[in-house]
C-alpha cells in the first residue's frame, strides 16, 4: 500500500467502524447541552447514516430535543464498541457523532431495507427523531480521527457487525476444537507463553485471535482469502483458514487448565444453522 493510499484506507476503515458501531450497539448516550442520557434499545441507524431515536416528546428529554431542532451539532451521540466476549481490555473503539436533530420523516421509510424497517418497528412506541451527522469522530487506542461526512455516509456497516457477537460467543462456547486448530496460525512464540487464545473479532476481512498472557495480550488477525458478505460466507472463510492450519500441523495446547478440563458444550444448532465448520 502506497503512502497516498494508506490515509484513504484508514479513513475508509474508520467510516466502516463508525457505521458498524452505531448499527450494532444496543445502546448509546444522547447528549444535549449539559444533559446526557443513556438510551437502550431506542435507536436505529438508517442506510444513509442518520440515526433515529425513540424519545417521548412529553418528557424533559423530549423537550430538549424539541428545543434543539435545526441547530447544527446541537445533539451528541456517543457509542462504545466492545469486544463481545469475556476478556480484559474490551473497548475496541469509541464513536462520537455531533448532529442536527429533526422530527423523523416517514418518507425516509422508502429508502430503508427490510431489516431496517423491522428495527424501526421494534423501537418503543413514542416520538421518533432523526439525527443528521455534521461531525463523526472515531477513537481507537490513543488515537482519534475525524471522519468526513461524505465518507461516513458512503460507507456501509461491516456485513457481520450485527451478528458478530452471536458467532464469537457460539465459537467460544461450542467449538474449542476449531479454536485449537486456528491457533496453529498464530506465532508459536505467542501461544507458548499464553494462558489461552480466544477470538475477539470477526468481520468481512478475517478473524482476530487474542493470545492472553498474565502480563498482557497480543491480537493477531487471520485474514480470509476473500472478503465475506454474510454468515454463509463465514463458513467458507473459516474452512480455508482451517485447511491452512492443517498444513502447518497441530497447534500446542493454548487453553488454561480449567479450559482443558472442561468438555465443550455440544453445538445446539442444526447443521444448517451453524456456520462454524467441523474439524
Amino acid at each position: 500500500m502506497s503512502g497516498a493510499e494508506a490515509p484513504a484506507a484508514r479513513a475508509q476503515a474508520d467510516a466502516v467502524t463508525a457505521r458498524s458501531a452505531l448499527s450494532a450497539a444496543p445502546s448509546l448516550r444522547l447528549g444535549l447541552g449539559d444533559t446526557a442520557v443513556d438510551l437502550v434499545d431506542s435507536h436505529v441507524a438508517l442506510p444513509d447514516g442518520s440515526v433515529v431515536l425513540a424519545v417521548d416528546a412529553m418528557t424533559r428529554l423530549g423537550g430538549l430535543l424539541v428545543a434543539a431542532r435545526g441547530r447544527p451539532g446541537a445533539v451528541r451521540l456517543d457509542v462504545t464498541q466492545l469486544v463481545p466476549v469475556a476478556v480484559r481490555s474490551r473497548v475496541r473503539a469509541k464513536v462520537r457523532m455531533l448532529g442536527t436533530v429533526r422530527r423523523f420523516d416517514p418518507v425516509s421509510l422508502d429508502s430503508c431495507d427490510g431489516d431496517t424497517l423491522m428495527a424501526l418497528l421494534d423501537l418503543p412506541p413514542v416520538a421518533l427523531w432523526a439525527v443528521d451527522p455534521v461531525e463523526v469522530c472515531v477513537t481507537q487506542g490513543a488515537g482519534e480521527a475525524t471522519t468526513s461526512i461524505a465518507a461516513y455516509r458512503a460507507a456501509l456497516p461491516d456485513p457481520l457487525a450485527a451478528v458478530e457477537a452471536v458467532h464469537l460467543q457460539h465459537l467460544t462456547q461450542h467449538h474449542c476444537d476449531v479454536l485449537d486448530r486456528l491457533a496453529a496460525l498464530v506465532d508459536p512464540a505467542l501461544t507458548a507463553t499464553s494462558a489461552r487464545v480466544i477470538p475477539v473479532a470477526v468481520d468481512a476481512d478475517g478473524i482476530v485471535l487474542r493470545a492472553e498472557a498474565s502480563d498482557g495480550h497480543t491480537d493477531v488477525r487471520l485474514p480470509f482469502a476473500q472478503p465475506v458478505t454474510g454468515s454463509a460466507g463465514l463458513a467458507e472463510g473459516l474452512r480455508e483458514l482451517l485447511a491452512e492450519a492443517a498444513g502447518r500441523g497441530p497447534a500446542g495446547s493454548t487453553r488454561t487448565t480449567a479450559d482443558a478440563e472442561r468438555t465443550p458444550a455440544a453445538c445446539d444448532l442444526l447443521a444448517a444453522g451453524c456456520y462454524i465448520p467441523s474439524v
